[in-house]
C-alpha cells in the first residue's frame, strides 16, 4: 500500500470516528427539573392513574343521572300470542280478530317498534357511599402523583450533583496524570545523572499507568452518570453526554431545617385517603342491606309499517326493591371490606411511624456529614502539604521515591473523599428537605 492509500484510509477513519463522536451538551439543574415534568415516564404513569381513578369516580354519577336506552325492533310472527299481542299494540285489533280460528292459527303479523326506557335512581344509601370512596381514592391517587414528582424531583437532584462528583473526579486524576508525568520525568532525569535506581523509575511508571486506568474509569463514569440522568428524563444519550453548567461546590453550607414530620406530606395525605376510601366502602356494604328505591319509564310507538308510529303509549312507575337474603355473600362482602379498613388504618400508622424513624436517622446522618466535610478538608489540607514538603525533599535527594509516591496517593485519596463527602452532606440535605415538605 503506497503512502497516498495510507492517508486516505486514516482520512475515512477519522471523518467517520467524528462523525459517532458524542456532543456534550451543558446543561443546568433547572433545566433537568422542566425536562422531567414533561418527559419522564414514571409521572406519565402515575398521571395515568390519576386519570383512571378519575373516571371511576365519574361513574358514579350514574347514582343520580337518569339511564336512558332507545330501541327500535322489528318482527314477523305467527305465534298465536305474539300476533294477538303485536295487533293490540298497534291499535288494529277488530271483532273478527277474536275468532278462535283466527286467534289459534293467525296469518302473519308484522311488528315495528320504537321503545324510549328511562331508569332513575333515587334512594340508594349503598350507592352514596360508594361514591364518596370513589372520591377518596382519587383523591389519593392525586396526591401520590404530586409526591412522585416530588421524589424524582429529589432523584434528577442527586443524580445532577453525581454528574458534578463525577466531572470533578475527572478533574481530580487529570491533575494527579499531569503530576505523575512530571514526577516521571524528573525521576527519570536523575536516574540518567545516576542518582536514582531503575526500580525507583518503574515504581513510577506503575503509579503514572495506575492514574492512567484510573482516569479512564472517571470518565467512564461521567457516561454512566449521564446516562441514568437522561433515562429520568426519557431522553437518548447514544450522541450525547450532560454537562453540568454549575461546579460541585468543594464547601458547604449548613443551613437551619424543620425536621418535624408534617401531617400534612403528601404521601401520608394519601395514605390518609386511602383509608378513608376503605371505609367508604366498609359503610357502603353496611347499607347493601337497606332497600333501594327506582323510578323507571317508557314510551313505545308501535307500526305494521317500517319506520310507522300509528300507534303510541307510555309506561311509568317505581320499585321498592330489598335483597333480604343473597346466601352471606353481602355479609361475607360486608367482613372483607371491614376487615381492609382496618388494614388500612394500621398500615396508614405503620407508614407514619417508618416516617418518623427515616427522618430521625436521615437528622443525624446530615450532622455525621457536616462533620465529615470538615474533618475530610483538614485531612486534605494536610496531605497537600505533606505531599508539598515531600516533593521539595524529594528534588533535594531527601525522600525516598516510595515516600513521594504514597504522599501522592494520600493526596489524591483525600480529595476524592472530600469531594464524597461535600456530595453526601447536600444530598441529605435536600432528601432532610424532602423528607419534611
Amino acid at each position: 500500500m503506497n503512502s497516498n492509500k495510507i492517508f486516505i484510509t486514516i482520512g475515512l477513519f477519522l471523518i467517520s470516528f467524528l462523525g459517532h463522536s458524542q456532543d456534550t451538551l451543558s446543561i443546568s439543574k433547572n433545566d433537568l427539573l422542566q425536562k422531567l415534568s414533561d418527559k419522564n415516564l414514571q409521572i406519565k404513569i402515575a398521571e395515568k392513574t390519576y386519570k383512571s381513578a378519575k373516571a371511576d369516580y365519574e361513574q358514579s354519577n350514574s347514582l343520580f343521572l337518569p339511564n336512558i336506552n332507545v330501541s327500535y325492533t322489528g318482527i314477523a310472527t305467527t305465534n298465536p300470542l305474539m300476533a294477538f299481542g303485536s295487533k293490540l299494540n298497534q291499535e288494529i285489533l277488530t271483532a273478527p280478530d277474536f275468532d278462535p280460528a283466527l286467534l289459534n292459527n293467525p296469518a302473519k303479523t308484522q311488528n315495528f317498534a320504537t321503545k324510549i326506557e328511562i331508569q332513575q335512581p333515587l334512594i340508594n344509601v349503598d350507592g352514596i357511599y360508594g361514591r364518596q370512596a370513589a372520591k377518596a381514592k382519587m383523591d389519593a391517587y392525586l396526591l401520590q402523583t404530586e409526591r412522585t414528582k416530588e421524589y424524582l424531583e429529589l432523584d434528577v437532584s442527586k443524580a445532577y450533583m453525581q454528574l458534578q462528583l463525577a466531572y470533578k473526579a475527572v478533574k481530580v486524576f487529570e491533575k494527579a496524570d499531569a503530576t505523575g508525568k512530571a514526577n516521571l520525568k524528573l525521576v527519570e532525569n536523575y536516574f540518567k545523572q545516576g542518582l536514582l535506581q531503575k526500580t525507583d523509575v518503574l515504581n513510577v511508571q506503575v503509579r503514572v499507568n495506575e492514574i492512567t486506568n484510573q482516569l479512564q474509569y472517571a470518565k467512564s463514569n461521567v457516561q454512566n452518570t449521564s446516562d441514568s440522568l437522561a433515562f429520568l428524563l426519557n431522553e437518548d444519550t447514544t450522541d450525547k453526554i450532560y454537562k453540568p453548567s454549575e461546579a460541585l461546590e468543594s464547601t458547604i453550607s449548613v443551613e437551619t431545617i424543620n425536621t418535624s414530620l408534617s401531617e400534612n406530606r403528601k404521601d401520608i395525605q394519601a395514605m390518609k385517603q386511602s383509608t378513608v376510601a376503605y371505609q367508604k366502602m366498609f359503610m357502603s356494604s353496611k347499607m347493601n342491606f337497606l332497600p333501594r328505591l327506582n323510578a323507571f319509564g317508557s314510551y313505545e310507538m308501535y307500526d305494521e309499517k317500517f319506520l310507522g308510529t300509528s300507534a303510541n303509549g307510555y309506561l311509568v312507575g317505581a320499585q321498592l326493591s330489598w335483597n333480604v337474603f343473597d346466601g352471606y355473600k353481602s355479609i361475607g362482602k360486608m367482613d372483607k371490606a371491614k376487615a381492609d379498613f382496618q388494614k388500612a388504618e394500621a398500615e396508614t400508622e405503620q407508614y407514619k411511624k417508618q416516617s418518623q424513624l427515616e427522618l430521625n436517622k436521615t437528622n443525624r446522618q446530615l450532622k455525621d456529614s457536616e462533620n465529615k466535610v470538615s474533618l475530610s478538608l483538614l485531612a486534605l489540607e494536610q496531605s497537600q502539604e505533606a505531599y508539598r514538603i515531600r516533593q521539595n525533599r524529594f528534588t533535594q535527594g531527601l525522600e525516598k521515591t516510595t515516600d513521594l509516591l504514597q504522599s501522592e496517593t494520600q493526596m489524591i485519596q483525600k480529595e476524592l473523599e472530600h469531594l464524597q463527602s461535600v456530595f453526601e452532606y447536600n444530598f441529605t440535605k435536600q432528601y432532610l428537605q424532602f423528607l419534611t415538605k
